[in-house]
Formats: C-alpha cells, structure tokens, sequence
C-alpha cells in the first residue's frame, strides 16, 4: 500500500469520526489506534498510554493553562475601556481616526492574552459602540476588529506558537521573540489599509472628534500604564533572558490579578470563573494535543512521514514552491479545522519537509501562524467570524465579506515572510540570553 493509499485512509476515518461531532482530541485518538490496528504490529494499548502521558507531562506545557488564564482573567476587568480612553487622543488624528483603535488595542491586548477569541471580544465589546456613536463604516469597523484579532495567536505570548513548540520540540521563548516583529508588521498593514480606505472613500465621514490639547493626551495616557506594565513584565522577562515562557507566564498571571484588584474587578465570583474558564480551554487544548503525539507515533511507525518527505524531494520543488502549496494546503484545512487542530494535525508530516527542504523551523513557525490567521476569518468554521456575529448580530457572510481586506493582507503578510525572512528570525538568533521554555 502506497502513501497515498495511507493518506485516504487516514483522512477518511478522520472526518468521519469529526462528522458525528466527536471531540478533535478523540477523533485524533481513534485515527491513530485504528493506524497502528491496521498497519503495525506494535502492541496499541501499552504505546497509547505511554505516548498520552509523555504529552501530558512536558513541563513546557505548563506555560499554556497560566498564558490562558492572564487572558481569562484580564477579559473581566476594564482593560479595553481603559485602552480606549488611553488610545483614542493620540490616534483620532490620524488618516482614519479611530477604527486604528481597534487594530493598535488588539495589538496591546493580544501581548497579554494570546487567544484570538479573547483579543476579539475584550476589544469589541468597548469599541464597537464607541466607533458606532461616532458613525465609523460599519463593514469597517467589522472587518478590521474581525482581522486584527488575529493578532492574538502572533504576538506573544501566542497559545499556537506554544502549541507548535511542544510539537515539533522547540524553544518557546524563540518563537515568542520571533512572532514579535512580523505582529507589529502586519498590524501596520493593517493600520495602512485603514487610511488608504478612508482618503478615497466618499462613505467616510465620522463625526469628528473634539481636539485636545497635548498635555490632556499626555493625562489620558495615565490608562495606558497599567497595560503596558504588564506587557514589559511578561515579555521584557523573556527577552532579557530574566525568565523561561513558564515563569513569565507566572509573572503574567500575579501582574493580572494585580491589575484586576486594582480596578475592583477582582471578586471571589471572577477569580473562580476566569480559573475554570483556563482550565476548560486548557484541557480541550491539552486532549488535542495528546491525540496529535499519539497520531504523529502512528505515522512514525507505518512509514507516511518519510515516505512523503522522500516524495516531495523526488519533486525537486525549489523551497518558494513548497511553502506556496503548503500555503494552499493550509488555507484549504484552515477552513474546516481550528488554528490548533491544523498545526498538531499536519505537524508530523509537515515537519520532515520542511526540515529536507533547508526551511528555519523558528521562521516557519511563524508563516505557519500567519496561514492559521487566516483560518480564523474564513467560512465555515472561522472561529473569529462566530464571535463577532454574537457580538453584532450580523449574518455570516456579511462578516465574512468585511473581512475579506484583511484575509487578503495576510496573504501578502506571507510574501512579504518568505522575501524578508530575518523579520521572524532577527530577534530569536541575536538573543543569546533566551531560556528555553
């Protein structure tokens, strides 16, 4: 039986199991036992329970649950409305005046949070009515909050960036470092797309806001300080070489109930709700995961890795060509899985490819959260699309057409990656200081 042959085989047992609406950890898990049932003869009940533990034990995942529950925590307090107040001064001057709030507040919250979901919400729900009142587009105030809060998963600490690091045994403090360049990149992009929109747009005319003087700005910028703290702590720790991903995810979750208690957002109702909602989405992430080791081992042992490895040599495609059809690949799976299910699920046959074709593992990690941005804003399973039409009430495929500027700016992003590599790889080769995990 040809690769091929195994693939089939493997992606139909896979949807099929997805298909009865079985969790993606366990349908992982029952593809995989099926795998080492049909094709090896390996004992599969004492190689599962050694390979679940195995991925449930690493010491490295310990800075998931603690970098869910900053942002869990940090989603019940007045964050977004302090951002807001501290933000809009300073940006309503500029070419497209305040819907940059929304793209530079996703960019602040996103350093401090790392889910996409998280950014988009704690971020909507105090700009969306502001920006509403001030007759801000709607489609642009949709689209631009719906893109940029993707930024959650690029930005450090980035939930998928540490996803990709267990997987593929790698440094999670590099990979923060290196999504820091390319986050602040395509937030510009984005920010860029804004004010060209609003200089040739005849639907552009926001209520204009009242002038301040610089010393208010400076005053207003008081709401900003907690935030930025916060962000210094986390990610100062780990590029001064003071802390690993872990500890700084420690520091991250004191610094946030700090910040919460100093509001009079923290009650014994928030703390217990924000630590149960950590640990639901950690366990969710932490059965994906398990599910994807035991899978990557049933590849590993019929052969499937290096057989397409060796095939895709045989093709000779020059490195641009593989990253293009991977490029392809991503956004195609992108559309029927979330960003996490995508890395762990094509981890263990991507990884020899890219390794034999000479590709950074530190750079594709970051191409490879780019692509996974985009999943978040695409139909039918874009998770980002079903948080904004909660918030908004708007019907699928208007959310999914304002979005399209953004999607399309991602794409680009990913050009802009491959012709100028040393965005994602600058920082993480010249920080010889950086800890591992």
């Amino acid at each position: 039986m040809d690769e091929f042959q195994l693939i089939a085989i493997f992606l139909f047992i896979l949807f099929l199991l997805l298909g009865t609406g079985i969790w993606v950890g366990l349908a992982l898990l029952g593809v995989a036992f099926v795998g080492m049932e049909m094709f090896t003869t390996r004992p599969v009940g004492d190689v599962m329970i050694t390979t679940i533990w195995s991925a449930s034990s690493s010491w490295t995942l310990t800075a998931l649950p603690l970098f869910i529950w900053m942002g869990e925590i940090l989603y019940r307090t007045r964050l977004s409305e302090d951002m807001f107040r501290g933000l809009s001064p300073w940006l309503g001057g500029l070419p497209g005046g305040l819907i940059h709030t929304n793209i530079v507040g996703c960019t602040i919250f996103a350093a401090v949070s790392g889910s996409s979901a998280a950014t988009l919400t704690t971020v909507g729900k105090m700009s969306i009515p502001e920006l509403r009142k001030r007759n801000y587009p709607e489609h642009l105030i949709i689209g631009t909050l719906t893109g940029a809060a993707t930024l959650g998963l690029m930005i450090p600490p980035s939930l998928t960036l540490i996803v990709y690091g267990v997987t593929i045994n790698e440094s999670i403090s590099k990979l923060f470092m290196a999504g820091i360049l390319p986050g602040l990149v395509l937030a510009t992009m984005f920010m860029g797309y804004v004010a060209i929109y609003s200089m040739v747009s005849k639907k552009f005319q926001p209520i204009p806001e009242p002038d301040m003087t610089f010393v208010e700005k400076v005053a207003n910028s008081k709401f900003l300080i907690p935030v930025i703290l916060l962000i210094t702590t986390v990610i100062g720790s780990m590029y001064m070489g003071y802390a690993t991903a872990t500890e700084a995810a420690a520091f991250g979750v004191i610094g946030s109930l700090l910040l919460a208690a100093s509001q009079g957002s923290l009650s014994w109702s928030t703390f217990t709700q924000s630590l149960m909602g950590a640990t639901r989405t950690s366990a969710m992430i932490a059965l994906i995961l398990a599910g994807a080791a035991f899978l990557s081992l049933s590849m590993g042992f019929t052969g499937l890795p290096r057989a397409l490895a060796e095939w895709i040599s045989v093709l000779e495609l020059s490195r641009f060509q593989l990253l293009m059809m991977l490029l392809v690949f991503y956004i195609i799976i992108g559309c029927f899985l979330d960003g996490i299910s995508s890395v762990v699920l094509t981890m263990a046959v991507v990884e020899p490819m890219i390794r034999n074709a000479g590709i950074d593992v530190i750079w594709f990690g970051i191409f490879i959260v780019v692509v996974v941005e985009m999943a978040q804003i695409t139909p039918p399973i874009g998770f980002n699309l079903f948080v904004m039409q909660g918030m908004t009430k708007h019907e699928m495929g208007y959310i999914s057409k304002a979005a399209i500027p953004m999607f399309l700016i991602m794409i680009l992003m990913v050009f802009v990656l491959i012709f100028v590599p040393e965005l994602a790889t600058y920082l993480p080769d010249n920080m010889k200081n950086i800890n591992s995990t």
